[in-house]
């Protein structure tokens, strides 16, 4: 298992907000209520979220996902080896 504090932010990344997405975020945050960014690629998901997580001060762990990603690519599957079957972690 990785030390999480590898993953923190050390840098602030450049965001400039559009609208009150910083205050949505910060408000579903403090009471744990997920949250899901929807958008076109290219429009600043990832740097929200990446920005969101220095700002917490927060680990932040990105996974490429694409639509043909089942579960199990996610999660991790057994797999065959020699000696029978090991579980193989997903990313």
């Amino acid at each position: 298992m990785h030390d999480a504090t590898q993953y923190i932010i050390k840098d602030a990344p450049y965001y400039e907000a559009v609208g009150k997405e910083i205050e949505y975020y910060e408000a579903a945050y403090n009471v744990r209520m997920p949250m899901m960014l929807k958008g076109p690629t290219g429009c600043g998901k990832s740097r929200f979220v990446e920005y969101m997580a220095w700002k917490l001060g927060k680990p932040l762990i990105t996974v490429a996902c694409n639509e043909d990603m089942t579960a199990s690519d996610l999660v991790g599957r057994f797999l065959l080896d020699k000696d029978g079957t090991k579980w193989q972690d997903g990313p």
